[in-house]
């Protein structure tokens, strides 16, 4: 990556896309919370954690580790690496109607 004269990493300039992805509840909760947490949006902490996956890196360091962990005890998300590619979406219940909700 260039850096500037100060020697801060130089921004690169992207184009972002508004996406409707579904994601487990209790998932999201922590997911927020962390990026409020690192003060960041929950898109640029995705991104974070997509590209130090990409090339097999963690993208959390001990402290964000604690965090994480304490996110999770309070959101009740016990799920771990092992639930991926097996999680699936309840079945929505079927909408009970009331006699005169039908009418014609």
């Amino acid at each position: 990556m260039k850096k500037s004269k100060t020697n801060a990493p130089q921004p690169i300039l992207v184009e972002r896309l508004q996406t409707g992805v579904r994601i487990e509840k209790r998932l999201l909760k922590v997911l927020k919370a962390l990026a409020e947490y690192h003060d960041l949006t929950l898109g640029d902490l995705l991104e974070g954690i997509v590209l130090h996956a990409f090339e097999g890196k963690s993208p959390f360091g001990e402290e964000s580790q604690r965090r994480i962990a304490e996110l999770k005890r309070i959101y009740h998300l016990d799920l771990d690496a092992s639930a991926s590619h097996r999680l699936e979406e309840k079945k929505d219940k079927p909408i009970k109607r009331k006699n005169n909700d039908h009418k014609r």
